[in-house]
């Protein structure tokens, strides 16, 4: 019960972008596609979900729950290990 209320007490609110670690904010990998398709094209690689707030990229921990979300605003509540970079989310929606 006690860890349940420390992980609420620590939960923040970021939002941003769904897009992925190589490209970040810009998706020049393939000029000629929507950022949806590029983001998805590079996650098949060696690139992760992740977020960009407008200043940084932030690597999300669950790489399913951003999938469907790829290149649209979203909330994500959880917990930033500021030392990894990594948003360790309890809940993602579109804003």
């Amino acid at each position: 019960m006690i860890a349940i209320f420390l992980a609420l007490a620590l939960a923040e609110t970021f939002t941003g972008v769904v897009t992925e670690t190589m490209c970040g904010a810009k998706h020049t990998t393939m000029k000629d596609q929507p950022d949806d398709k590029c983001i998805k094209m590079c996650v098949k690689g060696s690139s992760a979900y992740a977020l960009f707030d407008g200043q940084n990229v932030f690597k999300l921990s669950d790489q399913s729950k951003p999938a469907k979300l790829a290149a649209q605003k979203v909330k994500v509540t959880g917990t930033l290990n500021q030392k990894t970079k990594t948003i360790k989310i309890s809940s993602i929606e579109p804003l």
